[in-house]
């Protein structure tokens, strides 16, 4: 896939522009895009910094959101990894410019413009206002209020997004596609160690599965609003599918062999996404997706198209 890039407007992103004014920092983003997944320890190693400025720069940049952090189990409790969110950081003063590259295409579908759904409670629907529908009701999905989701959980079941196939309209076949979301586990509560495996589906082939490892609640998300109770899932993992010519990774780490070429994306005027957890998994831990504001990325589910 092409390089996963931010279009900042220094008018607007000052919050961006600010966490990348220290040479400190850009050097730890230069690190982070050179080998992704990184601890504080070695992060100080390699960038000749202290672990504690190395702790307090990368607060400054996950709440940027240029960085984004994952717990996972070490041979002595856990460890904080770091990965980098974007490959390049682009400043234009014209942001409505179209796209940097003719070849990638990009759809931003908001969370609640689901087509399908069957789920099973714990489950609800919230905007960033407040509750949609009843709690722990299923019929809830169904709610015309739906369209207003910003964040969305169940236990089991699935929703599913039909996005338009904008490769189609434009004559151009499709190399590969990249799914991006943030997502976690969902359980009463929250807790770290509560894995989940979330299963993708394109067009109704199975691209695989990628277990997500906890429901996170330590603090609250970078842009989780204010009624929005402690207790309750705070943000998720900013997470990158994507299907090529040699197979479906997550995050650079494959996946499955599932191809592009068994997808049939040429055939259809529509890309149909499904995002599901069985309740036969090995790990049937529930989901949370966030959508715009809610969690620590202000975005929904992004759909990118790389052409040939």
């Amino acid at each position: 896939m092409n390089s996963n890039f931010l279009v900042i407007d220094p008018e607007k992103d000052l919050v961006a522009i600010k966490a990348v004014s220290s040479l400190p920092r850009i050097k730890l983003l230069k690190e982070l895009s050179k080998q992704s997944g990184m601890n504080v320890n070695d992060l100080a190693k390699m960038s000749g910094l202290p672990q504690s400025s190395v702790s307090a720069h990368l607060q400054v940049l996950e709440k940027a959101g240029l960085v984004r952090t994952e717990m996972q189990k070490a041979r002595k409790g856990n460890q904080k990894i770091c990965f980098a969110v974007y490959d390049e950081l682009v400043v234009t003063f014209n942001p409505t410019r179209p796209a940097l590259s003719s070849n990638l295409i990009e759809v931003s579908m908001p969370l609640g413009l689901y087509t399908n759904n069957a789920v099973t409670g714990p489950c609800g629907i919230c905007s960033v206002h407040g509750i949609i529908g009843l709690l722990d009701v299923p019929e809830t999905f169904i709610d015309p209020e739906r369209m207003k989701t910003s964040l969305l959980w169940f236990t089991s079941g699935f929703v599913e997004y039909q996005f338009p196939n904008n490769a189609k309209l434009r004559g151009s076949s499709i190399e590969a596609i990249e799914i991006v979301m943030e997502v976690s586990s969902e359980v009463p509560g929250t807790l770290a160690n509560w894995p989940s495996d979330i299963v993708l589906s394109i067009n109704g082939t199975e691209i695989g599965v990628w277990t997500s490892p906890g429901d996170y609640g330590d603090r609250r998300g970078t842009y989780t609003p204010d009624w929005w109770k402690l207790k309750g899932s705070q943000y998720g993992m900013l997470k990158t599918w994507s299907v090529g010519p040699a197979g479906t990774f997550v995050d650079g780490h494959k996946i499955s062999d599932v191809n592009t070429d068994d997808l049939a994306l040429d055939a259809h005027r529509s890309i149909r996404l499904r995002v599901e957890v069985k309740a036969e998994g090995r790990h049937p831990g529930g989901i949370n997706i966030f959508g715009r504001g809610f969690g620590n990325y202000d975005q929904d589910i992004i759909l990118r198209l790389k052409t040939k």
